[in-house]
């Protein structure tokens, strides 16, 4: 039961499925909406990363705010947790921990993706 637990605070849309009407319109909206937060592929922890080597944390934490606010609307509950540890430190300007922290909120991100894209091909086939 932790592992489904576990599993479903990667990406969890259902609950938004069933806010939306559970129906075929609820699925297309959904399905956009996913494709829509997960476009950005690896981008943000691409930009975030430049930022930080550029020393400029304010730019890197507002990237992984938005971030947050758009990939948590999946349902992205560890991704969520990583990334505000990530956004604290990086405010707090702690620089020994955000190397771990930002490795585990990319591997957070990576599993959204992977969970993601597997939700998609299941429920909404490309057309």
């Amino acid at each position: 039961m932790t592992e489904a637990t576990s599993e479903e605070s990667i990406f969890a849309v259902d609950t938004l499925l069933k806010y939306m009407g559970n129906d075929d319109k609820a699925l297309g909206i959904v399905s956009k909406i996913v494709r829509d937060a997960c476009a950005p592929r690896m981008l943000p922890f691409e930009q975030a990363g430049a930022a930080l080597r550029e020393q400029r944390p304010a730019d890197a934490g507002k990237i992984f705010h938005s971030l947050r606010g758009s990939v948590g609307t999946l349902g992205a509950r560890r991704l969520v947790a990583a990334s505000l540890a990530l956004e604290k430190a990086i405010a707090e300007q702690r620089a020994d921990a955000i190397p771990a922290l930002f490795a585990t909120a990319e591997a957070e991100y990576r599993l959204v993706l992977r969970h993601a894209d597997d939700w998609l091909q299941r429920h909404a086939p490309s057309a």
